[in-house]
């Protein structure tokens, strides 16, 4: 899902830009239109959205839309290609930036002409920002959010007469508690292992950030330091491994407590059923600065080169709607997927989970900040990640690290 969004592909520097193509020209606004959304996702995620597709086409006979399944793995490519040659669908889903990629490009329509402002009110302050290009331009919106949660195991936190940490300082305590008591494996993460998106939490904990608010690399900081340490120390003082483990499974298996994303909560009683009633979710442990979890999701937005831009862009205002969100989450339910929508005042409220973890996945949201909408940092990203890791590994210092890492960003920037 949204942390599918770091996703680098070579293309990217090498796709030449179509600013400046002749617009192309817009079918009759009261003629029958078939409009084609490729949704990036799953092909439960596409069903969910072709429900309230099928709603705008009930409220609106002339318009129908056929929303297509992209795989994550190369969705990119696939729009990064429609983009450059300016052709393909009308309406495009992907991670939270690449709209602004494509945008930059000449191939997405600025949806603040199409009424694009009135959803900004409804939308996460920091998620709206995210999908915001550095000049103002919005050439997608927030479609959908997701974030990262504390899932522990409730039998073994209490064998080891443990609370579930709240701190920076009561997580390591917590570890050191749990391997006394006999658990192997105290903690794991799954989202964001040895990635950017999982130094993203204790950067942004620490009072750090990835860029200044005008786009410079700020990684030359303590708190970019501290928190690069901290979770550096997590893997080589504390023994969370470096193998990735899906959530459930590394729950299944004996970690105690474990990193991961909205969606497996879902899914877990499911397709665990030896878990069921033994576990739990709290938000993540707040660092210094404060509490902030990374938000993902998927931007939605309208290509330039679509034949009906005013009607693709009318669906897409509609997906802000209660009737179209409650369609969503309705569909939601029936497939067991964990659907948080765009609008923070409609996470509790008809939401997919039980209220405990909608209130667990409010709370997080609250605070939560998302992935730098500023140049050249989906070109950087990757390349972040292998220099975050070679201080877990014990190839470079945290200072060297993140200055080789801030030096790509600023490549990437220019």
């Amino acid at each position: 899902m949204a942390a599918c969004s770091t996703i680098l592909l070579a293309a990217l520097s090498a796709a030449c830009a179509t600013s400046g193509q002749t617009q192309t020209e817009q079918a009759a606004q009261n003629a029958p239109a078939t409009l084609s959304f490729w949704s990036t996702g799953g092909d439960d995620e596409t069903a969910t959205f072709q429900k309230a597709a099928d709603l705008y086409h009930q409220k609106h006979p002339n318009v129908t839309i056929k929303v297509q399944t992209l795989a994550w793995s190369d969705a990119y490519a696939k729009l990064l290609a429609a983009a450059t040659s300016r052709s393909g669908p009308d309406i495009i889903s992907g991670g939270m930036t690449w709209t602004i990629q494509f945008g930059a490009r000449g191939a997405m329509v600025d949806l603040r002409k199409h009424g694009a402002d009135a959803l900004k009110a409804q939308a996460l302050p920091a998620q709206w920002e995210s999908a915001v290009s550095p000049d103002g331009s919005v050439f997608g919106v927030p479609l959908d959010m997701s974030t990262m949660t504390l899932y522990y195991r409730t039998d073994l936190l209490e064998k080891a007469g443990v609370e579930p940490p709240r701190t920076w300082e009561e997580l390591p305590k917590a570890i050191v508690r749990l391997k006394a008591a006999g658990v192997r494996k105290p903690y794991s993460q799954d989202w964001g292992n040895l990635d950017w998106i999982g130094y993203f939490n204790y950067l942004y904990q620490a009072g750090g950030s990835f860029y200044t608010p005008d786009c410079k690399p700020s990684l030359d900081t303590p708190q970019a330091e501290q928190a690069l340490k901290y979770w550096a120390d997590l893997y080589r003082e504390h023994g969370a491994p470096t193998a990735t483990v899906e959530g459930s499974d590394a729950l299944d298996t004996g970690t105690a407590m474990v990193v991961a994303g909205n969606w497996i909560a879902k899914g877990i009683d499911l397709n665990k059923p030896k878990l069921k009633g033994k576990w739990a979710m709290a938000t993540l442990p707040a660092g210094p600065a404060g509490p902030t979890t990374f938000i993902g999701g998927r931007a939605i937005g309208v290509t330039s080169f679509s034949k009906h831009v005013k009607t693709a862009a009318g669906f897409v205002t509609f997906l802000y709607s209660d009737e179209a969100i409650a369609a969503i989450s309705d569909e939601a339910k029936k497939r067991n997927i964990s659907y948080i929508p765009p609008r923070p005042d409609k996470i509790v409220d008809g939401s997919v989970f039980t209220p405990e973890q909608a209130q667990v996945f409010e709370t997080a949201i609250r605070t939560g900040k998302a992935a730098p909408g500023c140049p050249g940092w989906d070109e950087s990203a990757s390349d972040v990640a292998k220099q975050l890791q070679s201080a877990i590994l014990g190839k470079a210092d945290v200072k060297t690290a993140l200055a080789e890492a801030a030096e790509v960003m600023e490549r990437n920037a220019r």
